[in-house]
């Protein structure tokens, strides 16, 4: 029997508890888990790394997710990037899904919601 690799997932989270939450949850998955405390961090995780799927936080000091989105998706355009944010104003997920994002979900994230979101993108 064939063992499929390990999904490389980045987490693109300023906020240490938030990344912690999210580690842990993904932790079952027994996934290659990256921290990026910025979009700079995200973007230079994922041009050195083979990302499967990216969580990007979209408020992040020195470039916010946005940016750090349309950078990424010009050069990995196949690249899954959901976006994550505590902000859930009406017109935030249409500004995600603009910036390229793949797939939205507001915090607080229910780990149900995060394990689903993965299974959509990643083959387990």
């Amino acid at each position: 029997m064939n063992e499929k690799a390990s999904p490389k997932i980045l987490i693109a989270e300023d906020v240490e508890s938030n990344f912690l939450y999210l580690k842990a949850v993904l932790s079952k998955l027994n996934a290659t888990i990256y921290w990026a405390k910025n979009g700079i961090e995200a973007v230079e995780i994922c041009e050195k790394n083979p990302i499967d799927l990216v969580f990007m936080d979209l408020q992040m000091p020195e470039m916010n997710g946005y940016e750090a989105t349309e950078i990424l998706k010009k050069k990995l355009p196949k690249l899954p990037i959901v976006a994550q944010t505590a902000f859930a104003m009406s017109d935030d997920r249409e500004k995600a899904l603009d910036s390229g994002c793949d797939d939205y979900l507001a915090k607080p994230i229910k780990s149900k919601d995060l394990l689903n979101v993965v299974e959509k993108y990643i083959t387990l």
